[in-house]
């Protein structure tokens, strides 16, 4: 028996997921190359077009929505945008204009009005175009800088920036007593030391000035410590510090005298923490005229050398006791014994040295000098009474300062006249301390 044996089956291809989806192959397969139908053909039951009942000739009608009905636009096209075309991220902030800012500042600081004008002016019109933030600095800044620039006009229509500028360069010049430095000089703005002082006008040294800065003490604690506290810290200080900047107590004449700027409540309060040291005229209408300043950075090496020795035995011999009453006659012996040590000791220190052709001669002798007085003094102190002791005491002053000193000082190129100290009471020996003025300032 023969028996039909039907092919195999095609391959299942694919369907191209681009491609209208093919009918299924049968009775009803429409012919691609068949025209397109009337979807408003009448068909058996009506305008609608459905199909008739079974068996009735004739193909189905198509409905209107039957035509191709998975048919699609290739992949991206169609009225939807396509992401990262035209259109910035999600959630950004357009930015600040900076002239929007510029104009600002200008308008608020009232610095160059004209400028801010245009500025705003310029930013507002860039706000607009790009989008931008910033229109309400923009407006603000035009404002602020419309109501400068009015004022500006009305200053130099009347004067008053004139008079502005005078002050600012008046100011300009001016220091604040906060801000002085040692080895400064200045003016006082009342030409007086009896009154607060707010600010100095800064002079050179060399030309006649009011007072010159020796030195500055810093002074801590969080709360101001009272005028009183502050005071007694500036006479402490300030005296010890005079030393230190003019070495040379010969060239201190009995015309200048040591003051102090000190800190009030108020400046206190501002940052003001400093005690300012001063050499001032002692009368109000005197002035100074050049600096008093002798020191490590003025002298030379012979000069630092002698008027360290010198400054060693005038430390001792100003600790005298205030007291030279025979009950006191202890204590002067042992000063005595004091004094007699370091003149003893400054003579050799001053021997040792080799010292210039020209100071050679003049600082032996007065070494030699100094030995005698250290002698004296030594004596001094064995003394049995007070007849005794003053005896000793007034052959060993007659030493001090004397002409050998003198003549040292001129062949070292030092000041030649001696200070004037005062005289102590009852011994007719020489008071050292000198005359300590309570000379304080408030800035």
């Amino acid at each position: 028996m023969l028996v039909s044996i039907p092919p195999p089956p095609e391959p299942h291809q694919p369907q191209d997921p681009y491609q209208p989806p093919q009918p299924p192959p049968g009775p009803h397969a429409q012919d691609p190359f068949a025209p397109p139908q009337d979807p408003y053909a009448r068909g058996p039951y009506g305008p609608q077009g459905y199909p008739g009942p079974p068996g009735s000739p004739g193909p189905y009608a198509q409905a209107p929505y039957a035509q191709a009905p998975y048919a699609q636009a290739p992949y991206g096209a169609g009225p939807y945008p396509v992401w990262g075309q035209g259109h910035s991220p999600y959630g950004r902030t357009p930015a600040v204009n900076g002239l929007a800012i510029a104009a600002l500042v200008l308008g608020v600081l009232c610095f160059l009005p004209a400028v801010g004008l245009v500025l705003g002016i310029v930013a507002l019109t860039q706000i607009r175009k790009r989008g931008e933030r910033g229109k309400g600095m923009a407006v603000a800044g035009m404002i602020l800088s419309s109501a400068g620039l009015a004022l500006w006009v009305l200053a130099l229509a009347t004067g008053g920036a004139s008079d502005f500028w005078q002050g600012f360069k008046e100011g300009a010049g001016a220091r604040s007593g906060f801000s002085l430095a040692k080895g400064d000089c200045f003016d006082m703005p009342g030409g007086t030391f009896d009154e607060d002082v707010y600010d100095v006008d800064e002079v050179p040294c060399s030309g006649e000035h009011d007072a010159e800065v020796f030195a500055t003490v810093p002074l801590s604690g969080g709360s101001f410590p009272g005028d009183d506290r502050v005071t007694q810290v500036a006479d402490d200080k300030c005296y010890r510090l005079r030393d230190a900047y003019a070495m040379d107590p010969w060239a201190l004449t009995d015309e200048v005298d040591v003051y102090y700027l000190t800190p009030t409540s108020g400046s206190w309060d501002l940052g003001d923490r400093e005690i300012t040291c001063v050499f001032g005229p002692v009368d109000d209408k005197g002035t100074l005229t050049g600096s008093l300043r002798a020191d490590e950075t003025t002298l030379d090496a012979d000069q630092l050398a002698f008027l360290k020795a010198m400054a060693a035995v005038d430390e001792v011999l100003y600790q005298e006791p205030e007291d030279s009453a025979e009950g006191s006659l202890t204590a002067d012996r042992t000063w005595a014994a004091d004094a007699g040590d370091v003149t003893g000791e400054q003579a050799v220190a001053l021997k040792a040295r080799t010292w210039s052709a020209k100071a050679r001669g003049p600082v032996a002798a007065l070494v030699k000098d100094m030995r005698t007085a250290s002698r004296e003094w030594a004596a001094a102190a064995r003394a049995g009474d007070a007849d005794g002791f003053y005896e000793h005491y007034e052959t060993a002053y007659g030493y001090v300062d004397g002409t050998t000193t003198v003549t040292a000082r001129e062949a070292l190129g030092l000041a030649t006249t001696p200070p004037a100290y005062g005289e102590s009471s009852d011994t007719g020996g020489g008071d050292r301390a000198g005359s300590d003025s309570d000379s304080g300032l408030d800035v």
